[in-house]
């Protein structure tokens, strides 16, 4: 399915693309939709966002109180009875709200190439950006790729002096880069933008991972 004819990734069941992306491609517009995971799931978000926090560049703090309580009453099969990764998506919740100790708990032990990739992350923001690498290629080419280099080249496209080509598809090794430079221009258009794209990664890999089999 090409990007441009999706509405919302939240609600796609059919397999990511794997096309380039282009200049008629950008045209889509990534939107999240939190219900599209159950009421449960859409509570939890909504305890800061729902789905739209802008996580910081480097995760420091936990940042609800409430979602660590809800989430530890949980576990990963009955949050995500249904889902194709319960463990990767668990792991993506801890990551959105920076939970870090409770993410890497999970991802670590996940060997999949989702929770390789939720463990790169939490890296990225540690920020270790040699162990992000190393996991990075553990994660490989993943399926969300082409559709994160899109909307990170749509993102881009509205801040004409951020320098970054997501190019045919993810460079992830890039995107550590940009986060490195950007933290270092705090309220710079270059972390803006970093932020933004940060945000798209979470929810596409967040939707990949807890969207229903089949």
């Amino acid at each position: 399915m090409a990007l441009a004819e999706l509405q919302t990734r939240a609600s796609l069941r059919e397999p990511y693309s794997t096309a380039p992306p282009s200049t008629a491609r950008l045209k889509w517009k990534l939107l999240f939709d939190p219900q599209a995971y159950g009421p449960e799931i859409a509570a939890i978000l909504n305890l800061d966002g729902g789905g739209q926090r802008l996580a910081p560049l480097v995760a420091k703090h936990c940042s609800s109180a409430g979602a660590r309580t809800q989430l530890k009453s949980h576990t990963a099969r009955s949050l995500f009875p249904n889902s194709t990764a319960p463990d990767a998506a668990l792991a993506g919740l801890w990551v959105y709200f920076s939970c870090t100790v409770e993410a890497h708990s999970i991802a670590q032990d996940d060997n999949s190439a989702d929770g390789s990739y939720w463990h790169a992350i939490l890296h990225r923001q540690e920020p270790d950006a040699g162990n992000a690498g190393y996991w990075f290629r553990r994660v490989g080419d993943h399926p969300i790729f082409p559709a994160l280099a899109a909307e990170a080249s749509r993102i881009i496209a509205r801040f004409p002096g951020v320098e970054f080509s997501p190019r045919k598809s993810w460079d992830p090794y890039a995107f550590i880069q940009l986060c490195e430079d950007a933290r270092e221009q705090p309220g710079s258009a270059l972390e803006a933008a970093a932020l933004e794209i940060q945000r798209a990664e979470w929810q596409l890999l967040f939707d990949y991972c807890a969207r229903s089999k089949g």
